[in-house]
This record gives C-alpha cells, structure tokens and sequence, in this order.
C-alpha cells in the first residue's frame, strides 16, 4: 500500500488537513515533499498528486494538521507496515475495514 492510497482511504478526513511529510531516504521527490512541507505545509491534493502512481516511501512520516493541531500521524515503515495515529477513531476503524490484518496497536 502506498501513501496515495492510504490519503484515498482516509476520505473527506484527510482532504481538509494541511501535510507536513518528512522521509529518511533522500532523493528527488522526498526533497520536493519536504520543500512543500516546510511552513504550514501543503494541502491533501498536492501530496496526492506528488505521491501518485504508485510512489514507495521508506521511512516516512507524513502529519496531517487541522488549524495547526496535529489529528493524524501516517509512518511508513517499509512499503508494507504502516503505523496510523488519529484523533478520531472513525479514521481507524474506516481503516481497518478496507485492510483485513489491521490491528490497533
């Protein structure tokens, strides 16, 4: 599961906040996403369109903020672990609905 993906899944939850996304491994695109992270960060179309089709991130974090409180903590681990933090437990639950294996921490 990608990123992309996983903001697809979040729904009209995760389109309202602002992404900030920071990324261990370096290159081209995880430098343009921590470029556009940077201040308030970028809104939820932006990271979709930078992270589609099929981008894997290593290592990555990316925080959605709704007026500058942090609701929804997205970690990658490797391109098949995701660890999910939220404010709302209807953003797990969503998730763990569209991922059979998905289990609360």
């Amino acid at each position: 599961m990608t990123l992309a993906e996983l903001l697809v899944r979040l729904g009209s939850f995760g389109l309202g906040l602002r992404w900030r996304v920071e990324c261990e491994e370096k290159w081209d695109l995880t430098a343009e996403l921590e470029r556009r992270s940077a201040g308030d960060g970028m809104d939820a179309l932006t990271l979709l369109s930078l992270t589609t089709p099929g981008v894997q991130l290593i290592d990555a974090e990316a925080c959605g903020f709704a007026e500058d409180v942090l609701v929804v903590v997205l970690t990658e681990v490797d391109s098949s672990f995701w660890d999910v933090r939220s404010v709302d437990e209807r953003v797990l639950s969503a998730l763990q609905h569209h991922y059979q294996g998905t289990t609360a921490l």
